[in-house]
């Protein structure tokens, strides 16, 4: 979540270039809708935001539940000095980082807080699936379509059909019969 255009478009550029899905938020309160409709597998958040600052933002999706508060929480913002950075590592965040972003430093926060999430929950993969990735998995295990699934997600069907071809890459095959074939043998997804 950050509230300065320029600066999300070229984060959400970098991370989508490194693989990632991405959605943005302009304001903790519309980051915090986004949190509890769809919990992503990491947040991304600047401490000073409108609506809601960072901060209370990270209290509230920890106070939202046990799967809530284990989602990775990473601070990118201006506030470079010492008692903001204790302050949100007081509040649970897992990384600090200050702007100007080093995107190479950034990329690898994320991909470490991704890696070390999916190990301590048991994935027994080395293959990242996002939270999406694998919801649409599972909706195409259970014999869905593509528009089923868009309706049942609430979401249009070409961005169901981006997250099955980013879990085809991802999983490296070609169709996606073989995808929740492999997502269920790597216990990825359960059918």
């Amino acid at each position: 979540m950050e509230d300065d255009e320029e600066t999300s478009s070229l984060l959400a550029e970098a991370l989508i270039e490194l693989g990632y899905t991405v959605e943005l938020a302009s304001d903790g309160g519309g980051g915090l809708a986004q949190v509890l409709a769809r919990p992503p597998d990491l947040i991304l958040c600047d401490v000073r935001m409108p609506r809601m600052s960072g901060f209370e933002l990270l209290e509230r999706v920890a106070a939202a539940g046990t799967s809530f508060a284990e989602i990775p929480f990473v601070f990118l913002t201006a506030l470079a000095d010492r008692d903001s950075e204790l302050a949100g590592r007081r509040l649970g965040a897992d990384d600090y980082l200050t702007k100007p972003v080093d995107f190479e430093l950034l990329g690898v926060v994320v991909e470490n807080r991704l890696r070390r999430r999916h190990d301590r929950f048991g994935a027994p993969s080395d293959i990242h699936l996002t939270d999406r990735e694998r919801e649409v998995l599972i909706w195409i295990a259970r014999g869905k379509t593509s528009a089923e699934i868009a309706i049942i997600l609430g979401l249009r069907e070409r961005t169901i059909n981006f997250h099955c071809d980013q879990a085809m890459k991802r999983l490296d095959v070609v169709n996606r019969t073989q995808a929740v074939a492999k997502a269920i043998v790597q216990g990825l997804i359960t059918s």
